[in-house]
């Protein structure tokens, strides 16, 4: 009888639970429907990530299916249900940060490369042996209602994963994670050498776990429909931006962002207090990554706290300098090159933060959205799964799951988080402090292949004199260098003019920031001269025996006057503090 029900929505919850107990997923499947936003709303109240309140959940409901049995107040399903899950959360809270058993469902994300992707690798086979070990386990008991519940759900999670494989991989899939099959018995089953199959389970393990990225997005989609926040958001750019734009993209997106933040702060002032006014990196050859090869996350996050603001981050970014982007082959760049590459580990979280920044009126800045420079998100479409974005000055849309797909295959997002009251003072003395320790050299997680500071002079002249420059790189990076000096020294202007008093020693604090802002306006025009030399994109002739010299005599001109301006802020700290 209990089979001929088709109208479950007509049901109460007592008659739906009285019917689960004994075994009916239908059933059990209308109580999830009914209540599922509410659980998850539950779990989300305890835990900040909506990843980890849908792991949460999910194995909530897997438990409830495992112990219904145990209810004995059928009327008190929501309550059980809701007690289940403050145990799930608690635990998690509890193990946070610790070495933890891993749910299939609860596979955190790891980002690709190195010994990373290794320990994802190792992760993924640990939690799919550990499955086909249950389900073998369960196999050999009484058959228990709600054991071959909980073996049938754990079966549709993992084979609604594997079913984007083919159906030769899932043979060899199934056969070493489920039969526990080695790769050379399974190369005897399928008359294939021992190395077809290594690489067919490297394959299909790829391919599993992009899929199971899509059904996390998916999923996180979904909950927000449910949960009734699901929708279309775009801010209006135009109140945040000035008509000046430094060649240092990240400037340009962290003055909007502080802007959409409540600071009234001009571009110069966002540039000199983040120290980006002041940073200089040379990679061998002079490659056009050079401005952008520091660390991200340490370098904004301590910039913005100088202007008051806290932040919250994604960081997907991986080690190494990649190619440069405007010598690679078309057919390696736009929307078809990008459908190719992997979804990227990091996606749902960068969603979530992406949307959480958006719906309370902040845009979000983001890197290598279509070529490797920070542009800023200002919209979503949750229907049509896009990104409004903008990106050296162009407007265009991203779909959800082109974010790090780009060439450099890499994520990163900042949102500013709160705005707290700052003053001039405090925001130089911690700007000094950067800049201070980024001319020294002593700056933290430089990528290997770069050289930042002082020093980066020396690596770009001996570029020049061993006639190993890189034109379009070469180009760039006299552009952004040169940019900055100039913002650097409408920086120093700017704090002099102020009518914020620096203490007893204020005329003195002054007037050290204005012979600085000499000496950076000097640096200025020193880059000025070569980004003649050298405009870019074309580049001109770095490497030109009779070209070369000038170029020198620039950068060490350029050299000894930063030389005396990185003492002169050096004695403007030592004053301030």
């Amino acid at each position: 009888m209990r089979e001929m029900i088709e109208d479950w929505e007509s049901l109460d919850d007592t008659t739906l639970v009285a019917e689960a107990k004994e075994g009916n997923r239908e059933a059990f499947g209308e109580l999830v429907r009914r209540h599922r936003s509410k659980v998850y709303g539950y779990a989300r109240s305890m835990v900040q990530e909506a990843h980890a309140a849908e792991d949460i959940v999910q194995d909530a409901l897997i438990r409830a299916f495992l112990h219904l049995g145990k209810l004995v107040d059928v009327e008190r399903f929501l309550p059980w249900v809701h007690r289940i899950v403050r145990n799930q959360a608690m635990t998690r809270l509890k193990q946070d940060g610790r070495q933890r058993e891993t749910t299939f469902t609860g596979l955190e994300a790891a980002m690709a490369g190195g010994e990373e992707e290794i320990e994802m690798w190792g992760r993924l086979d640990y939690v799919l042996n550990r499955v086909a070990r249950g389900m073998e386990k369960e196999m050999l008991q009484d058959g228990l209602p709600e054991e071959r519940l909980m073996r049938l759900e754990t079966q549709r999670v993992l084979m609604e994963i594997v079913s984007c494989l083919k159906p030769r991989e899932r043979q060899i899939f199934e056969s070493h994670f489920f039969r526990q099959l080695s790769p050379q018995e399974i190369a005897r089953e399928f008359s294939l050498s021992s190395a077809n199959v290594y690489q067919v389970i490297s394959r299909t393990r790829k391919k599993v776990i992009q899929e199971r990225i899509r059904i996390i997005v998916d999923s996180y989609i979904q909950t927000r429909k449910d949960w009734g926040t699901m929708g279309k958001t775009m801010l209006e750019t135009g109140k945040w931006q000035e008509n000046a734009h430094s060649w240092a993209t990240a400037g340009n997106v962290l003055h909007a962002l502080a802007k959409a933040a409540g600071r009234d702060d001009s571009l110069a002032m966002v540039m000199g207090l983040t120290g980006l006014a002041f940073r200089i990196q040379v990679l061998p050859d002079v490659h056009i990554a050079g401005p952008t090869a520091f660390d991200f996350a340490e370098v904004f996050r301590k910039g913005l706290q100088n202007l008051g603001l806290s932040v919250k981050i994604v960081n997907g970014m991986k080690p190494g300098i990649g190619e440069n982007f405007n010598l690679l082959d078309e057919t390696e760049k736009g929307p078809k090159a990008m459908k190719k590459r992997d979804i990227h580990q990091a996606l749902p979280e960068a969603l979530e933060l992406i949307h959480q920044s958006l719906d309370r009126g902040y845009p979000v800045l983001a890197w290598d959205l279509c070529i490797p420079e920070f542009g800023m998100l200002y919209g979503y479409d949750d229907e049509q799964k896009l990104l409004y974005m903008e990106e050296c000055g162009r407007k265009d849309t991203i779909g959800y799951e082109g974010l790090g797909r780009g060439v450099m295959e890499e994520i990163f997002v900042l949102a500013v988080d709160a705005a707290n009251p700052a003053s001039l003072k405090d925001g130089l003395r911690g700007a000094l402090q950067m800049i201070t320790e980024h001319y020294s050299g002593k700056e933290p997680n430089v990528p290997a292949e770069a050289v930042n500071g002082l020093e980066a002079y020396d690596v770009w002249i001996e570029a020049f004199r061993g006639k190993g420059v890189e034109a379009n790189g070469n180009a760039y990076n006299a552009a952004v260098v040169g940019s900055s000096r100039k913002y650097a020294s409408w920086f120093l202007e700017e704090a002099a003019r102020s009518s914020e008093a620096f203490g007893q020693d204020d005329e003195k604090v002054k007037g050290l920031l204005s012979e600085a802002a000499e000496t950076y306006r000097q640096v200025a025009q020193a880059f000025a001269e070569l980004h003649t030399l050298f405009p870019y994109p074309e580049g001109g002739n770095p490497n030109d025996p009779k070209v070369a010299p000038q170029a020198v005599a620039l950068l060490e001109k350029a050299k000894k006057l930063e030389t005396q301006g990185a003492k002169q802020l050096e004695n403007l700290s030592n004053f301030i503090d």
